[in-house]
């Protein structure tokens, strides 16, 4: 049947039934696959972004360095040249106020003299030319490999502020000069002209410089190469993880990798090691216990199924039992039911609520409640004192749970006794019965799902109960136990942090 509601002023319907239940998975099938479908397209690997960062940061601290290397050492060597120039000018200053003419020993007579003296004298650098200055133009000039006098330029640059006696930066074909002039007042007015070519003077540094880009460019291949083949080795585990995060299936959760080393790639390989760990015992719990619950609900069906096919309805006596007994199974798979529903609850995060417990009102309370489950000689062990964080109505729960598992295990008049310890960080509570007991190879399967031990007769129990006092016990960050009372039978007791500041407790004398 389809239903079909629209709304005012809506122009589509919701459909609602079979036929639109299906369309509608259909569509959303078909989107999903759709996505899956998809083509995931091939991005940039790990190992080649961690190779160019490394490249792109070591290409710019070699570049850098090599910038700041450049600026000061060229900086030194143009104040070198300056210092230079300066000591020629002095030089010169010193043979025109205090030297005298080689010839004949007196003062120079004429200017032209003055600078013909200085050239010979004095040698100039590889970087340098000394120019006489006459008048408007150059007389004299030193050997150098740049020849400047058709430097136009540079001429009406000294004829401009040769007598200003300036020190000037200009460009000509040679390159860069530093120009440093120096003025004479005598028969004829001239001066000394310091030609500095700036470019001569770089050129250690840029050979230095280029030099220097050379070895940087193979450093920054060296490095490249290193940063891949290191990376690629650091990234291996990931890979491995990768690949076997691909082969895991759900029917297949026994590969390992290997864990080499002690970094964090190791940490994080023994990390996914301990959940495949934790995830296949969790597999194959899960897979016992369906069998288990599937094993223990085949009986009770079997049973109904059974009695189903041989009713004789006809008859109402027969009827009528036959429906006691089936209530009385429906009755079984229902506790059933509910025990494995709390199980399944143990493991989830709001399986307990805790608060602060008094342990004494605790052991009090359960003894009173305990007393009606069955005719036996209830006892107290001793009453601890003191505080716990915990969820009092699941304790409760497991309490009572041990006390009716010590009522199937004994008879009328047994001895039956709860107790409870408040020792240092740890509280203890347990119930004493003065029955058959547990044998020691029983003590670990009795905790298990659906394991049981030596039963009585009348027992019709799934072995589920000692496996939710466990539940409520773990959940607490306790332990459960079973060892031997004094004076025979068993002893089960629940052993839990108080939670709580620690602090010394007492235990009151037995009743």
């Amino acid at each position: 049947m389809t239903t079909t509601t629209a709304g005012p002023g809506t122009a589509s319907a919701r459909t609602t039934g079979t036929t639109g239940t299906t369309t509608t998975d259909r569509d959303r099938g078909h989107k999903a696959s759709t996505q899956d479908a998809r083509p995931h397209r091939p991005g940039v690997s790990v190992r080649v972004r961690i190779t160019a960062t490394v490249a792109l940061l070591v290409a710019l601290a070699l570049t850098l360095a090599g910038v700041i290397i450049y600026a000061i050492e060229s900086a030194r060597v143009e104040s070198a040249a300056a210092e230079q120039a300066d000591q020629e000018i002095a030089e010169f200053l010193q043979l025109q106020q205090r030297g005298t003419d080689p010839q004949t020993g007196q003062p120079f007579a004429s200017t032209q003299r003055l600078l013909r003296v200085f050239l010979e004298r004095n040698v100039p650098s590889d970087d340098e030319l000394f120019i006489g200055w006459l008048g408007s133009r150059p007389r004299f000039q030193s050997t150098s490999r740049h020849d400047v006098s058709t430097d136009l330029d540079l001429l009406n640059l000294v004829r401009e502020n040769l007598a200003d006696g300036r020190s000037m930066r200009t460009d000509s074909e040679a390159g860069e000069l530093l120009v440093t002039m120096q003025p004479v007042t005598g028969d004829t007015d001239g001066g000394l002209v310091v030609v500095t070519f700036l470019d001569d003077a770089r050129s250690e540094l840029t050979s230095l410089v280029r030099t220097y880009a050379i070895v940087s460019l193979l450093s920054l291949g060296a490095i490249t190469a290193v940063a891949f083949w290191q990376s690629g080795r650091l990234l291996a585990p990931l890979r491995r993880l990768n690949d076997a995060a691909r082969d895991i299936t759900a029917t297949d959760l026994s590969r390992r990798l290997p864990e080499t080393g002690n970094d964090d790639i190791t940490a994080l390989t023994r990390t996914f090691n301990q959940m495949l760990d934790r995830l296949e015992s969790a597999f194959a719990g899960q897979r016992q216990f369906l069998d288990d619950a599937g094993h223990e609900l085949r009986t009770p069906l079997t049973v109904l199924a059974g009695h189903l096919e041989l009713l004789d309805a006809s008859d109402p006596t027969e009827v009528a039992s036959t429906r006691a007994l089936l209530a009385d199974e429906v009755d079984r798979m229902s506790r059933l039911v509910g025990d494995l529903i709390l199980l399944a609850q143990a493991g989830r995060p709001g399986f307990i609520t805790r608060q602060p417990v008094d342990l004494d009102e605790l052991t009090t309370s359960v003894l009173a409640k305990a007393r009606a489950l069955g005719d036996r000689d209830w006892r107290s062990d001793g009453v601890g004192v003191g505080s716990l964080s915990a969820d009092h109505q699941r304790l409760t729960q497991a309490l009572l749970q041990l006390a009716e598992n010590a009522v199937k295990h004994t008879v009328p008049g047994d001895v039956v006794a709860v107790g409870s310890a408040y020792d240092e960080g740890s509280a203890r509570l347990w119930v004493r019965d003065s029955g058959p007991g547990v044998a020691p190879e029983d003590r670990a399967v009795v905790f298990e799902r659906f394991g049981r031990g030596a039963t009585m007769p009348d027992d019709d129990g799934f072995g589920l109960g000692l496996s939710i006092v466990r539940a409520i016990a773990e959940a607490h960050g306790g332990t459960v136990a079973v060892t031997d009372a004094e004076g025979g039978g068993a002893r089960f007791e629940i052993t839990l942090p108080t939670g709580l500041p620690s602090g010394k407790g007492e235990t009151w004398p037995a009743s």
